[in-house]
């Protein structure tokens, strides 16, 4: 999926929650506490890691290029 942001990042939980891959911001925290989601192939363990447009987020099947 495609996702734009009209900011200049969007911090990594709050990504996985307005994405609904997630059903809360707590979740998203434990998602990326164990290690499931990957920033541009690499794990990402920074809940508020920085997101910027051409960033690829892969969790589980999905997988989000942010604009």
């Amino acid at each position: 999926m495609k996702f734009k942001i009209e900011t200049e990042y969007i911090e990594l939980i709050k990504l996985i929650k307005v994405t609904r891959i997630s059903e809360s911001g707590a979740q998203a925290k434990i998602f990326v506490e164990d290690g499931i989601v990957f920033r541009n192939g690499e794990v990402e363990t920074r809940k508020r890691a920085k997101i910027r447009p051409g960033d690829k987020i892969e969790i589980f099947d999905e997988v989000i290029i942010v604009e």
